[in-house]
């Protein structure tokens, strides 16, 4: 390794020791005899003596192997009742796997925690790897099993934070909040280390093979030729993609939605057209159902779209539609109106009945609705329906969809369905018909939505040319919802500050002045906190200004976190913030400005070697609403003074405007701040 990467191995091994409550980082995830079996040689003949005396060890897992072997999952004539005999028949790859499998778990699960489902990550981890090692095997890796064990153990970093951290994962993903930057890049802000680098630091300390560490260090981005672990660049990739495709199906780590980081370096490596996902997806699937019945667990529902949509995906390749003969009178259909409704506003509510009424006027349907792919339900739910119907409720379970509608999700084509030859399709029980159309909606080449339409009234028969022309309307309904979707975030972007992702300075003041247009009664329950950084002026001059930026997103995080769905948080400039409770009494405000001032202090003692030992701590005024204030303005300066109040009273603290005696209440102009 050259000087540059052990200097920066050793940057994240003290980021390591600094988020974890021990400093040593000899966690007891991974069992020795995990590491044993693991490191066991090539050598078939040596391997199946030294694995029998490894597992012969441990008395519990000996026990629980046999009762594995002796399941009808392997259907053996006779009770097996040595390892020897297991691996004879058996081979050592499939018992060692067995073995490893069954050491994790027993690590993996072992509590409920809020946030972090420890059944969710071990279904995720597990399937990882058995679809990794299957990929490896289609494509001839030289080991397979190595990179099972590497897909079992990728994530090993984030199971590290949740069981020992002095911040847990569980708290990580609840001050994500809809964030908009990669998860890494959160993680890093969060823990001061990414669940990749604290993988790294933990298989070389377990010193596990160069494979697992390589895909622990590098599964979101691969490693580089200067890397030592660049030999194992396939490795790497193998899990990445089978990391990114375990997403697509619903079955990530954690509860967070957003897409895994995926090198496209990684589609240059792998052959993905010459895999044949479709076996392989149903070959893990069975294993997966093995799992489930072994452990006596219930995985997590996923409702899985499958190989063919997930082949789509991968290209994001557009559909090319099969011209059919044109009749003559249809030939003549005039659709200008349904290809221009899309476009007619930037808002989805406006727009999109616009465009289903005119494709139920151009084409003559009875009814018209489009279902929108709800990713955490796994389902198609109606948004929108011309007319209007009772069950706006209406939702089609994906893991129940079957026939033509599947095809229309996997593949992303229009298809038109004759209920009588799919009776069993969950559409074609809930409305009495005799065909339908399906077209699917692409939202920059993702799947959006599907557009349904019927005669259900008229009984009319459709042709494939009613086809061709719904798909010129989708593809403009797409863009004009992408176009919506640009336009909102830019929006969105306007009202927020770049850094902290909380509304600014001005956002803050336009609420404030609609706050403030409310009757006397209902303004006499507001309240205003001014948050000001305790010395900040010190941590960007000892720190620097990148550490002083990442203390304001810290505190802006906490704020995000502990805020009630209507209040308002916001940052007013520099190391500035405000938040407004919009329902609230002094005691009520009082007891949240302490619990933010608390959990920042708490948060920040945790976080003192990131920062040159200084204390990150706050400072709070608050301002309950007076009838003489006359403008907002007035109480955000009456919260200012009682924050001032508070630096002057030794800071970390909080005070409340009303408690301070008159003449203590000097105008703001005459105030000067320590820091």
């Amino acid at each position: 390794m050259t000087g540059s990467g052990c200097n920066e191995l050793e940057r994240i091994k003290k980021a390591a020791q600094a988020i974890l409550k021990s400093e040593s980082l000899n966690l007891q995830l991974v069992p020795a005899i995990a590491v044993k079996l693991v490191n066991l040689t090539r050598d078939e003949n040596v391997r199946i003596e030294t694995l029998a005396k490894i597992i012969e060890t441990d008395p519990a897992l000996t026990v629980k192997i046999l009762q594995t072997v002796n399941s009808a999952a392997y259907s053996l004539p006779n009770k097996v009742t040595s390892i020897r005999r297991a691996v004879h028949l058996l081979g050592v790859d499939q018992v060692r796997r067995i073995a490893l499998t069954l050491l994790l778990f027993s690590k993996m699960i072992r509590r409920e925690s809020r946030e972090f489902d420890f059944l969710f990550f071990w279904q995720h981890c597990l399937f990882v790897a058995e679809l990794s090692r299957r990929i490896a095997a289609t494509l001839k890796h030289a080991d397979p099993e190595m990179v099972y064990t590497a897909g079992l153990l990728h994530d090993i970093g984030k199971l590290a934070l949740e069981t020992h951290g002095k911040l847990t994962y569980s708290q990580f993903i609840g001050a994500l909040h809809n964030s908009v930057h990669p998860l890494l890049e959160e993680e890093r802000h969060f823990f001061g280390i990414t669940h990749v680098e604290l993988g790294q630091v933990l298989c070389l300390e377990w010193q596990l093979p160069a494979p697992i560490t390589a895909v622990a260090s590098y599964h979101h981005l691969l490693p580089d030729d200067s890397s030592p672990y660049y030999p194992y660049l396939t490795d790497v990739a193998i899990v990445a993609f089978a990391n990114y495709i375990a997403w697509m199906q619903g079955i990530s780590s954690i509860s967070y939605s957003g897409p895994p980081q995926l090198s496209p370096q990684v589609f240059e490596l792998l052959p993905i057209e010459a895999l044949e996902l479709d076996s392989l997806l149903q070959e893990t699937d069975q294993e997966m159902q093995a799992a489930r019945e072994f452990y006596d667990i219930a995985f997590p529902d996923v409702n899985r779209l499958r190989a063919k949509l997930l082949q789509a995906s991968i290209t994001m390749s557009r559909l090319h539609h099969n011209h059919a003969e044109l009749g003559a009178n249809e030939a003549e259909r005039n659709i200008s109106a349904s290809l221009t409704a899309p476009h007619q506003s930037l808002d989805p509510e406006d727009f999109v009945p616009w465009t289903l009424e005119t494709i139920m006027h151009d084409f003559d349907f009875d009814r018209v609705i489009l279902f929108k792919i709800d990713p955490q339900r796994r389902g198609l739910v109606a948004s929108h329906a011309i007319p209007e119907i009772h069950e706006m409720a209406l939702e089609i379970d994906i893991g129940r969809v079957s026939g033509k509608l599947l095809d229309c999700l996997r593949e992303k084509k229009a298809v038109l369905v004759h209920t009588s030859h799919e009776p069993n399709n969950p559409i074609s029980k809930k409305f009495n018909i005799a065909e339908y159309i399906a077209v699917p909606v692409l939202r920059h080449r993702c799947l959006a939505g599907v557009i349904y339409a019927d005669y259900a009234v008229k009984q009319k028969a459709m042709s494939g040319r009613i086809l061709e022309e719904i798909v010129s309307v989708a593809d403009q309904l797409g863009i004009a919802l992408a176009n919506a979707q640009h336009y909102e975030m830019q929006r969105q972007q306007a009202q927020l500050d770049s850094l902290t992702q909380i509304y600014n300075r001005r956002m803050l003041e336009f609420s404030l002045n609609n706050i403030f247009q409310r009757p006397a009664g209902e303004l006499k329950k507001i309240a205003l906190g001014f948050v000001d950084i305790d010395r900040f002026k010190l941590f960007n001059d000892q720190c620097g200004h990148q550490k002083g930026d990442e203390i304001i997103r810290l505190v802006a995080d906490m704020l995000k976190r502990l805020t009630r769905p209507g209040d308002l948080i916001g940052r007013f400039g520099g190391e500035e913030f405000l938040f407004v409770l919009t329902d609230t009494d002094e005691e009520e405000v009082r007891a949240y400005a302490e619990r933010i001032r608390s959990e920042i202090a708490s948060r920040g003692e945790i976080m003192k070697s990131r920062f040159h030992q200084l204390d990150m701590t706050v400072s709070i005024g608050v301002a309950l609403y007076q009838p003489d204030f006359g403008h907002y303005s007035e109480l955000i300066a009456a919260a200012d003074q009682a924050m001032y109040r508070a630096k002057m009273a030794g800071r970390n603290r909080v005070i409340l405007f009303n408690h301070l005696p008159p003449g203590d209440k000097p105008p703001a102009s005459q105030r000067r701040r320590e820091d």
